[in-house]
């Protein structure tokens, strides 16, 4: 268990298989609460109960607790290239506003001879960012 404490040992840890919801385990209550919280009584997602709402949030928050646990063990055994690597695919980063132009640009127009609007939208858009 101290490993487990210490290091953060998540991927490989025995004692994460029998550890409970502890402290250090779940979303902080700042996050639940200010953030979580605020963005559902937004009403945004009024379709979803608060629980429907939180629980794949705190999912996720999981999964990268896990991931940087997992990228700060590589990197201090030495094998920070590879941490790059695991972070880059279990987090990859969206395309950029000019690579999802060019993608809509470079299609191929026999399968769909006209843009959408939300294509035409992602294309003013990257221009716009354009310097004059």
């Amino acid at each position: 268990m101290e490993a487990h404490r210490n290091q953060h040992m998540v991927m490989t840890c025995p004692a994460l298989r029998q550890c409970t919801i502890c402290k250090e385990h779940k979303p902080p209550s700042e996050l639940v609460q200010q953030q979580w919280f605020a963005a559902w009584e937004s009403g945004e997602h009024e379709e979803l109960s608060f629980a429907d709402f939180v629980i794949p949030r705190a999912a996720q928050w999981g999964a990268d607790q896990e991931l940087e646990a997992c990228c700060e063990w590589l990197d201090r055994e030495g094998w920070s290239g590879e941490s790059r690597q695991l972070r880059a695919a279990r987090r990859p980063k969206p395309p950029s506003l000019k690579e999802q132009a060019l993608a809509l640009i470079n299609h191929d127009p026999a399968n769909q001879p006209f843009l959408s609007d939300k294509g035409i939208d992602t294309i003013r858009r990257a221009l716009e960012q354009l310097d004059d």
